[in-house]
């Protein structure tokens, strides 16, 4: 049957051993498969509690594959078979589980993975301890180390996560009954591991773990919806922070608030205006966020010019339920000069978002810091309101004191009038309230009044001299707020590339965290990296590469601003149009964020590049090793049988057979050095035969010594008695014949190599003693490389390719290959080779393994 896509993956969570994860997902097997659906169960570790191996009947089985380490068997899930039955659904227990050496895969969640990407859904199970994030704190609660571990990634990427839960007296309960661990070992893990206090905290955890898994699953239906209102289905306070001295007083008291319920997120936002720049230390504000952090929560930066709005905005955006800001330090005068401040806006826009306003030690002292930048809409708004209003209220007033003051005192209280208004409101409504003034003074005050005629000569100059001044104050004004607002931008400009250029000194290569910095730094709702990608037509075509916030683009002409990064890449943004300025400094991510694509694939190239590059170094090696070892056997193969041919020499019988025995050698030699370079690929490659059957290690040993051509040189003591084995005789005997080859080579004149045998529990060790220098124990590991001699220049006999050989043939086999010191001096290789099994019998040496060693 053939699959297409990926499969699947299906989770049980467990707070402990023995909640009944692998019960569960060997009932959805049951229940799927009474649906007709194809279902085999991959490994499933029952324990021997008989409830769970009830459940397993009728359900096919997959049989598990037999690996030996270290003189002993194990038995391991096969991967391989599973994926040649390809069914529907396969039930693989323990996600967390490490594979015995020698596995393809390292850790199952591995194996589980390429069953996904063969488009095979999976059942499986994993404990809370075992998640990589958790790991430490269970270690803390429990006092046992769990060195298994899977990481949270894996399993938050599952389709499907069921959490099994069970009580803790329920769970000691099922314990003390005999259901999950056998009675000598009950009194025990009920009083270290399974305590009370140990199993609530634990079942704490996996519930608080899964609750933001599905918090973010909401989060991610609200946002495909297009959900705005709050859902309080969970609590998320959010507190805004200035970079002023009350914010660490601020976050405690929200970190205060999230903590009263159980799994409650803390936010920290800090509001930017557009134009980049609070004026907010940036050294506090960073002291502030490292806080936020420390607390388990997390800082976020956004853009606005109306902070309340802003704020809320975000809040919704996070579906926050509460909102926590200091109250004003603005004084009384400030307050009642201004109007409300963010706070009583904030409430007063809350809708259903509950606003704490925290009192501390800085209210009423000062006013919060801002910007001194570009006047806003609404400054400019109350400055030509001022500019309207202000020249006939002052002409009101000194109307009513005409008696009193004469024209100079009335144009210097008009100038007063046009300098607040330039400070208010900025150059044009400063200049209209100087020529208002100045009609208003030539009309009202100066003689003749009630007409705009003026009769003193030195009246029209007070009045023109007013008008200039006013002018020129108010182009200061001006000037000054434009010269303000270039350096906030500059300051923003620097500090932002001087965040970037951190980033790259640190090495952070997240493509994804580096757009979400855009997004948020900007107030853009989506930013996305895409990649132009030219079809066999030539048409254009972009891809995204990464992206942060929705939606995401599927065209550059689907954001409202396009920032090229290079030719091929562009930075697509969306929820405002950037100004020019900004656009400089967004092509600066833009820039970074091609580095980082450009470093990953640099790096992807050199992943792949590092196998062919291995191989090469393989074929020279082979190239330089085998260039002597090929010519010699030929070169004297040739000259004895070329001899043999000439006709210029009359050869005797005796000199005839020792060149035909020179020529056999030689090419007997060459055959066997062809053979074990044949065998070596074929190990490389997987595709070396074995066949197994039920063998006397006595019938192999004749065959071996006849190979090394000088059996009387080596001590045979092999007893009668002893068990067969299961190995392949073709390949053990090569296996045999290189390592004696090697001991032979090795030994000291008059001290030949010892091959013994005997049995170990169900395993037959194989040993071939020698008395030569010994190998020191640093070196042991390189001595199964191939064309590896230690050092050794001399190539007459081999290039290094018998102790490489013997290990991979062996492995083969199911069995191992370790060196040993031998008493005395010398080495010893120890070939361990499983004996054979009965019909229907367990593979001997197999031992199983507990999920739990607790």
């Amino acid at each position: 049957m053939s699959r297409s896509g990926r499969g699947r993956l299906r989770i049980y969570l467990g707070a402990a051993p023995g909640v009944g994860k692998t019960y569960k997902m060997l009932g959805e097997g049951q229940r799927r498969a009474a649906r007709d659906t194809d279902v085999v169960v991959g490994f499933v570790e029952t324990h021997g509690r008989p409830h769970t191996d009830a459940m397993l009947d009728g359900l096919e089985v997959v049989p598990r594959r037999i690996v030996d380490h270290r003189g002993a068997s194990f038995t391991e899930f096969d991967l391989d078979a599973v994926l040649a039955r390809r069914p529907d659904v396969a039930l693989v227990d323990e996600l967390a589980h490490t594979n015995i050496p020698g596995s393809r895969n390292k850790l199952r969640w591995q194996d589980i993975d390429e069953l996904l990407n063969a488009g095979i859904d999976v059942i499986s199970t994993v404990n809370i301890q075992h998640l990589e994030s958790i790991n430490d704190v269970v270690e803390k609660i429990t006092g046992v180390p769990q060195r298994e571990t899977v990481p949270d990634r894996v399993v938050r990427a599952a389709d499907q996560i069921e959490l099994v839960d069970m009580t803790p007296e329920a769970l000691r309960r099922r314990m003390a009954h005999g259901n999950v661990y056998a009675a000598d070992k009950v009194d025990a893990a009920l009083g270290n591991y399974f305590r009370v206090g140990n199993l609530s905290a634990l079942r704490e955890l996996a519930l608080l773990w899964l609750a933001d898994r599905v918090d973010a699953g909401l989060q991610q239906y609200r946002e495909q919806h297009d959900i705005e209102t709050t859902w309080e289905a969970r609590e998320r306070v959010v507190v805004a922070v200035t970079g002023g001295p009350e914010g660490e007083t601020l976050i405690r008291r929200a970190a205060r608030i999230a903590a009263r319920s159980s799994g409650g997120d803390l936010l920290a936002v800090h509001v930017t205006r557009s134009d980049g720049l609070t004026g907010a230390s940036p050294a506090r504000l960073a002291q502030q966020r490292e806080l936020v952090e420390s607390l388990g929560g997390s800082y976020h930066q956004v853009v606005g010019d109306d902070i309340p709005e802003a704020l809320l905005s975000f809040a919704r955006a996070e579906n926050a339920t509460q909102l926590v800001l200091g109250g004003s330090r603005r004084s009384r005068l400030l307050t009642s000069l201004s109007g409300p401040g963010i706070g009583a806006s904030t409430i007063r826009d809350s809708g259903d978002i509950d606003v704490h306003i925290v009192t501390h030690a800085e209210i009423g002292r000062g006013r919060l810091p801002r910007r001194q930048g570009s006047l806003s809409r609404r400054r400019k708004i109350y400055g030509f309101v001022l500019a309207c209003a202000l020249p006939l209220l002052l002409a009101l007033l000194l109307g009513i004191g005409a008696d009193t003051l004469n024209l100079t005192s009335d144009v210097l209280v008009f100038l007063f009038a046009v300098v607040v208004v330039a400070l208010v409101g900025g150059l044009w409504p400063a200049m209209l309230t100087a020529i208002g003034g100045s009609l208003v003074l030539n009309y009202f005050f100066t003689p003749p009044t009630r007409s705009f005629t003026v009769g003193e000569p030195n009246n029209v100059l007070a009045l023109a001299i007013f008008v200039l001044v006013a002018a020129m104050v108010s182009s200061v004004v001006d000037r000054a707020a434009r010269r303000t607002r270039q350096a906030a931008r500059s300051t923003a400009e620097s500090e932002t590339l001087a965040t970037l250029a951190g980033s790259v000194l640190r090495g952070e290569t997240a493509l994804p965290a580096l757009l979400e910095r855009v997004r948020e730094a900007f107030g853009m709702t989506s930013a996305c990296l895409m990649e132009r990608v030219d079809d066999d037509e030539m048409t254009e075509i972009w891809r995204p590469i990464a992206s942060a916030g929705t939606p995401t683009c599927r065209r550059p002409e689907d954001g409202d601003a396009e920032i090229p990064g290079r030719e091929d890449l562009v930075l697509v943004l969306q929820g405002r149009s950037l100004a020019a300025d900004e656009r400089r400094l967004v092509g600066a991510f833009a820039a970074h964020a091609a580095a980082l694509v450009d470093r990953a694939r640099l790096s992807e190239a050199a992943a792949e590049a590092k196998p062919l590059a291995e191989a090469d170094k393989v074929r020279t090696a082979l190239l330089r090793a085998v260039g002597h070892d090929l010519r010699t056997p030929l070169a004297s193969a040739k000259a004895s049988v070329t001899s043999l041919r000439s006709s210029d020499v009359d050869w005797s019988p005796a000199e005839r057979d020792e060149l035909l025995e020179t020529a056999d050698e030689s090419l007997d030699r060459l055959n066997r050095l062809v053979d074990n370079l044949l065998d070596l690929s074929r190990l490389q490659a997987g595709v070396l035969p074995v066949f197994h059957r039920p063998t006397a290690l006595d019938e192999i040993v004749p065959g071996v010594l006849a190979e090394l051509g000088d059996g009387g040189q080596v001590r045979v003591d092999i007893p009668q008695s002893l068990p067969l084995i299961d190995a392949d005789p073709a390949l053990l005997e090569r296996v045999m014949a290189n390592l004696l080859a090697n001991a032979v080579r090795y030994s000291p004149p008059g001290r030949p190599p010892l091959l013994s045998a005997s049995s170990l529990g169900e395993v037959v060790e194989i040993r071939v003693v020698d008395r030569g220098p010994g190998i020191p124990p640093a070196d042991r590991g390189r001595v199964f490389a191939p064309f590896q001699r230690l050092g050794d220049t001399d190539n007459s006999t081999g290039v290094g390719l018998g102790l490489a050989l013997a290990r991979g043939l062996t492995e083969t086999m199911h069995g191992t290959v370790q060196p040993e010191d031998t008493p005395g001096g010398g080495l010893t290789m120890v070939v361990s080779i499983p004996t054979a099994k009965a019909e229907g019998a367990p593979v001997p040496g197999s031992r199983e393994r507990s999920e739990d060693s607790l």
